[in-house]
């Protein structure tokens, strides 16, 4: 079917050509990942970036599986002996989901209902005699035929007719797009307080009363709405104008030149299918489909925020003194070399109740210049800020550089079973130090060990569907693993799995071929690794770093199918890698169109150039040390009109949370980023943002503070 669905696509996306797209298909259908094919299969894909590769890899597998319930359907309706080879062209030409069940729906099988008691008592042909609305008919003495069996009476006769016409009704393709489209247009939602739930449901009591029209609910009033109706707190609805919708049907179904009998009986079963079968039918389509919206937008926005903590900046090879902060059972401080080993643990009390200065200063000194430390990251959580102005009153031996570094998830890794295989001798409170520690040192390589959704940004990830929203997280996670790269020496299980190509038996041969055989001294040597076949070398190749190989080909992202091809330009160059790579006068000088073949175009060829530029280079940003202002400790403390430095710590759709050091978040609302519009508060800024904000609200009972970015310098 690829080529049927390279017609569909490149009409659908209209910005690439159809040979391009198909390559793209035939590519995802060899078992090739979308991080290889946009990074290193550029001239068959004309160029596509992998946000492109990505969106045809999703419609691909939507219109496959389209094309598996179409030929259910043609089979199923095969079977009753009704597909004719119009209803049969219907069908296969068909890419509306809905339109197909609305076409499949007469013919679905039928559970127990009324209208198919009726018909197993004998009562369709009366129905089809009072749908047929003869002016002169009689359906009482129609019925009287009918009275058999356990048919006892005509009341009884006419009722099971009349519940076989509300059927069809409910099953008429073109009555279902009337209400449908009115549903669309016109739809309201609603949304009331079920009584005596006033208090426990206070978080929701915007929606104790609250209606809007359907059109205009954006994703989270949506969400926030049917999470409180599955807490038990609202009464949700969709409605429109029934009584119109029943008059438009009634005339669509009833003759005028029927007789005022019949009308009566076909009115009566046009009111009920509309309002036993259609109604709640159509209703719970519209509510799935703005719910599908609702959660698209929802783990978009999550998506894109995942991305932005994977991609934080990563402070480098560095030594870390990690603490994880606390009040009582004061705080745990760890010590971490370059690669993230653990070198030493131990607790301090500097917080209340303790508060012990002078030997937790003592204890950091020592440590500090022991083990030559280079930077310290402090966990946000509770005690965070009064740990950190202790730590600014410390007098280091070193010029030791103080992050804040958020934390939520560390619990959650500690307790692991990746965890407790990293560290088996060590209690949870000295792993979850170690993993803000690493978190600073390398945030991508420290968070895929845990689950995205335990990272804490985001809007109703838990309130979405979770099969789409694991799918669209493992794309992210796997997307920037593979745009930073690996080294295949210090990655652990857990990061490898996300490279292109590997998965999870790969990554743990490849730990282990490791820890037998010692480091991998080039990429060829990742043929010896168990199943790492052809395929699954081309796949992963690229993406793996060895910046101790003597090739330095191997610490960048040029892959080794175009190792033969710099060899020949160097030769033609009269040079060799290590003067090329310091010499970029050099580099530039090279004439690529020389090298231009079939298979090896002008994207493939500027991509080694740039890789040859900045061998192992990072494409993550420089990262920057976090400054609160002083005297400002807790709430109270604020002013509005004041203006402070915080950190962006979480983006919805709704505005921006942004950490001022104090227990409570203030919050950015969308209105209050810039004068301009936006559509989604990620175009202004990002995740572990440093910015200005001027308070503009504070309420101080609540502990909500409300911000603005709008004219602060």
């Amino acid at each position: 079917m690829v080529n049927v669905h390279a017609n569909v696509i490149t009409r659908e996306l209209g910005k690439y050509l159809r040979k391009h797209v198909a390559a793209c298909l035939r590519l995802l259908d060899e078992g090739a990942t979308v991080p290889f094919i946009s990074r290193y299969r550029k001239e068959a894909t004309g160029g596509m970036d992998e946000v492109t590769v990505y969106a045809i890899k999703k419609r691909h597998d939507a219109l496959t599986e389209l094309d598996k319930r179409k030929e259910f359907i043609i089979q199923e309706i095969s079977s009753q002996d009704a597909l004719t080879p119009e209803l049969k062209t219907r069908i296969e030409e068909t890419m509306d989901p809905v339109e197909l069940d609305d076409i499949y729906l007469p013919y679905k099988p039928k559970r127990n209902t009324r209208a198919q008691i009726a018909r197993d008592l004998g009562l369709e042909p009366l129905a089809k005699m009072i749908m047929s609305q003869s002016h002169s008919a009689n359906p009482e003495e129609q019925a009287k035929r009918f009275v058999k069996g356990k048919v006892s009476d005509v009341k009884e006769a006419l009722a099971g007719a009349s519940d076989i016409i509300a059927e069809w009704v409910n099953e008429n393709e073109k009555a279902r797009g009337i209400v449908r489209s009115r549903f669309q247009r016109s739809a309201t939602i609603s949304s009331q307080v079920i009584k005596g739930k006033e208090t426990e449901g206070e978080n929701y009591q915007n929606y104790f009363n609250f209606s809007e029209p359907l059109r205009t609910c954006n994703s989270h009033r949506y969400l926030a709405m049917r999470r409180g109706e599955n807490e038990g707190i609202l009464r949700v609805s969709i409605g429109i104008d029934d009584e119109e919708m029943i008059d438009r049907l009634t005339r669509m179904f009833v003759r005028p030149s029927s007789s005022e009998a019949i009308a009566t009986l076909v009115k009566n079963a046009v009111r009920d299918g509309y309002k036993r079968l259609m109604r709640p039918s159509i209703e719970n389509e519209i509510a799935s489909v703005v719910k599908e919206k609702s959660d698209t937008g929802a783990i978009q926005l999550f998506a894109d925020n995942v991305r932005q903590l994977l991609m934080a900046p990563p402070l480098g090879m560095k030594r870390i003194l990690a603490i994880d902060p606390g009040f009582r059972t004061g705080c745990k401080v760890v010590v971490l070399d370059e690669t993230g080993a653990l070198l030493d643990h131990t607790v301090i009390f500097p917080t209340p109740p303790a508060n012990d200065f002078i030997g937790a200063a003592d204890t950091l000194c020592y440590l500090v210049d022991r083990y030559k430390v280079d930077a310290i990251a402090l966990g946000t959580g509770t005690g965070g800020r009064e740990t950190e102005r202790f730590l600014h009153d410390v007098v280091f031996s070193r010029d030791v550089k103080i992050f804040m570094v958020n934390e939520q998830g560390a619990s959650i890794y500690s307790a692991s079973e990746v965890a407790r295989l990293e560290f088996p001798d060590q209690d949870v409170t000295v792993r979850g130090a170690v993993s803000i520690g690493r978190r600073l040192l390398d945030p991508l390589a420290e968070l895929v060990k845990i689950d995205p959704k335990s990272i804490g940004v985001g809007q109703y990830q838990h309130d979405v569907n979770q099969s789409r929203l694991k799918e669209s997280l493992d794309y992210v996670v796997e997307s920037c693993v593979n745009s930073v790269g690996v080294n295949v020496n210090t990655a652990s299980e857990q990061l490898l799995r996300y490279v292109s190509g590997i998965g999870p038996s790969l990554a743990s041969n490849i730990v282990k071929y490791r820890s037998e055989n010692g480091l991998f001294h080039t990429r060829e040597d990742l043929r010896k690794v168990t199943r790492m076949g052809d395929k699954a070398f081309q796949q992963c190749a690229g993406f793996l770093r060895i910046p101790s190989s003597e090739n330095p080909l191997d610490n960048t992202a040029v892959h080794p199918e175009r190792y033969d091809l710099v060899k020949k330009i160097l030769t033609d160059y009269n040079t060799d890698l290590e003067t090329i790579i310091q010499d970029r006068n050099k580099l530039h000088r090279i004439e690529l169109d020389r090298y231009v073949t079939r298979d090896v175009g002008l994207p493939t060829l500027t991509d080694i150039i740039l890789e040859l530029e900045k061998p192992g280079r990072d494409p993550r940003e420089v990262i920057e040390e976090t400054v609160y202002e002083e005297g400002t400790n807790k709430i109270s403390d604020l002013h509005v009109g004041q203006i402070l430095s915080g950190k962006v710590n979480n983006i919805t759709a709704f505005g921006v949370f942004v950490d001022l050091g104090l227990k409570e978040n203030g919050l950015i609302h969308i209105s209050q980023l810039t004068d301009r519009y936006v559509s989604s508060p990620s175009e202004i800024v990002r995740i572990g943002q440093i910015v200005k904000v001027r308070v503009i609200d504070i309420d101080v009972n609540r502990g909500r503070i409300a911000l603005s970015m709008k004219d602060v310098k």
